[in-house]
């Protein structure tokens, strides 16, 4: 593989030097700049041997380097030749300032504008330009001319979402993202997020993994007519109909010839959102760009009532399936049967797998023994999966794709004997679970003011964890949905009735165990306080599922905590028995008893 690696990364030097290119950038990102990244656009993997969700590749002359942020520091240590690549912080070490460092003045550095957000560009291109740098677009990515067997593009046909599940037609969606977009003093918007273009017209598809969208962009007008463009053979019979009049449906490689023809349209475009080329070539051809946040973010982040409806029903039913599989787990261990993190991962999917409209996992399970655990964003399939061990923690971080909606959800489990440390973090954790849960805050909170709700008690004892508290979930959609997230970084986007988001707090020490505790809820009306003097939110639980309470110290919890994890437990036994039967069902009756 090495050889390998090497002959790929002269190629690219190859190519530098017919262009006469300094240094190449290759990001983790494809054109369409979300999470997700199929398998034709995973270019850093092609150049590195690296299969992380972030990172950058930089190749100069005679070296290269790759950066990745504290999740992969062992992970790239195995995966990539630090023959061939240097070992460099994403976070600690800003790029371009690297890039000035090694290069100097009078240089040219080469990067592809289909993978870099436009604000990237803005910004790299100034901050080069003072040190006297050319920042050099290239019409053909290096990677793509020598990629062989490259894997094929998909060719799934898109999927309807019926209308009753979205509770909304196409037209009406598109009409009222429309008025957004003439408020915002433009003609159309250029629409690249993913999970916008599908929840616009109600459709999904298979071409990302973890995520039913099909790839493509659209340019919505503010009479809402939208033009979508995407592979045409994957438009299925119905599909006209379905969406509603005022839809076009053109080829991707015609996009540039769309661009070219703005001149003088006032284009509404998220610098942070889509990528470089396609706002730079509609700038080139006359287009007014507006810069503001993708006009469907917010609307699609307050689900209606069918959209909630269905968020309910499918947790039930994945409540069931991961009770299922932490009662057989329970069972295993108690007759000394352990096994590695995969055939775990798997042993859960397959119970979710019983559910017709299941489809897939919303995110690779991080299925996590002993120590992996402390490493929050782990993931068994970049190494050897890791044994169980007696007398240890396991945590499993999981969630599924259903057609009627999506979870996420994550529980630490005792395997065998815990200590007292042990149990004292999971309470502390716990303690601030239930916080948060249990927060009221007036219309106009953000998650920013509510994180401290769950870091409290882990604060006064000086603890913390380093990863946000809470984010978005979208309806069989992205399980990391924005605008809205609970995290201690500023974020200006109110918390609003419909939006679901992720409940998260936990605790990680290196080398030893990890904890995190993880319930979606709903923001919903408080309706205790109703006709208080002012608006006032609260969050409703959608995940039903026990909490381990053989890892709790009661002895740290105040009554009202005592009584919120029966209620809580109280609720999931009543809700799951009659879907339950046998030694699954007193599992559960078991797991779900009053402390």
């Amino acid at each position: 593989m090495t050889t390998s690696i090497a002959n790929r990364l002269a190629a690219v030097r190859a190519e530098m030097q017919t262009a006469n290119l300094d240094a190449f950038i290759v990001p983790r990102a494809d054109e369409y700049l979300g999470e997700y990244v199929p398998a034709r656009n995973e270019r850093l993997h092609w150049l590195t041997d690296f299969t992380g969700s972030a990172g950058m590749a930089i190749v100069l002359k005679t070296r290269a380097a790759i950066f990745i942020d504290g999740r992969y520091t062992v992970q790239v240590q195995q995966q990539v030749n630090g023959e061939l690549f240097e070992y460099e912080s994403l976070t600690e070490t800003p790029q371009i300032e690297w890039l000035i460092d090694q290069l100097g003045a009078n240089t040219r550095i080469g990067y592809d504008p289909r993978l870099h957000p436009f604000s990237w560009h803005t910004k790299a291109a100034q901050q080069l330009a003072r040190a006297n740098i050319e920042l050099v677009a290239v019409s053909a990515n290096p990677i793509d001319l020598h990629w062989e067997q490259r894997p094929p593009a998909s060719t799934a046909q898109i999927t309807l979402f019926s209308e009753q599940s979205a509770g909304e037609s196409s037209l009406t969606k598109r009409q009222a993202i429309g008025t957004r977009i003439k408020a915002a003093g433009a003609d159309c918007a250029l629409i690249t997020a993913l999970d916008s273009c599908c929840w616009l017209l109600n459709i999904r598809g298979s071409d990302v993994p973890r995520l039913p969208v099909v790839l493509g962009a659209a340019l919505l007008h503010a009479n809402g007519d939208m033009v979508l463009f995407t592979d045409l053979a994957k438009i299925p019979d119905g599909f006209d109909a379905h969406v509603g009049s005022g839809v076009t449906v053109r080829s991707e490689a015609s996009l540039a010839v769309i661009l070219s023809e703005l001149e003088g349209v006032k284009l509404l475009a998220d610098p942070n959102a889509s990528n470089a080329w396609l706002q730079l070539t509609a700038q080139s051809h006359g287009a007014h760009l507006i810069t503001g946040q993708d006009p469907v973010a917010l609307p699609k982040a307050q689900k209606n009532s069918h959209e909630l409806a269905g968020m309910m029903a499918c947790h039930i039913r994945d409540g069931v399936a991961v009770s299922r599989f932490l009662a057989w787990l329970d069972k295993e261990v108690a007759a000394g049967r352990l096994y590695d993190e995969g055939a775990l991962a798997d042993k859960l999917e397959s119970f979710r797998l019983a559910d017709p409209i299941y489809k897939e996992p919303s995110f690779d399970t991080i299925s996590a023994a002993g120590a992996n655990a402390a490493m929050c964003h782990y993931n068994h399939n970049n190494g050897t999966p890791a044994m169980m061990q007696m007398d240890s923690i396991y945590l499993v971080d999981s969630g599924a794709q259903y057609l009627d909606g999506t979870t996420d959800v994550t529980r630490t489990i005792a395997i065998g004997k815990v200590t007292d440390e042990q149990q004292k973090m999971v309470t502390l954790v716990l303690k601030g679970h239930i916080a948060l849960d249990q927060a009221r805050f007036p219309k106009g909170t953000t998650g920013q003011q509510l994180d401290g709700f769950a870091r409290q008690y882990l604060w006064q004892h000086g603890f913390d964890y380093d990863h946000g508290t809470g984010h978005g979930v979208g309806h069989f959609l992205s399980v990391h949905e924005g605008p809205q997230r609970i995290a201690k970084n500023s974020n200006d986007v109110p918390l609003l009735p419909g939006m679901v988001v992720s409940n998260e707090p936990g605790y990680y020490r290196a080398n030893e165990f990890g904890i995190r505790i993880e319930n979606l809820v709903a923001v919903q009306h408080c309706q205790a306080l109703a006709g208080a003097e002012r608006e006032i939110y609260e969050f409703h639980a959608l995940t039903l599922i026990p909490i381990d309470s053989r890892l709790i110290d009661k002895s740290l919890l105040t009554t009202a905590e005592v009584d919120w994890l029966n209620a809580y437990h109280q609720r999931v036994q009543q809700t799951l028995s009659p879907l339950m039967q046998g030694e699954e069902l007193a599992w559960l009756n078991k797991a779900t008893l009053a402390i």
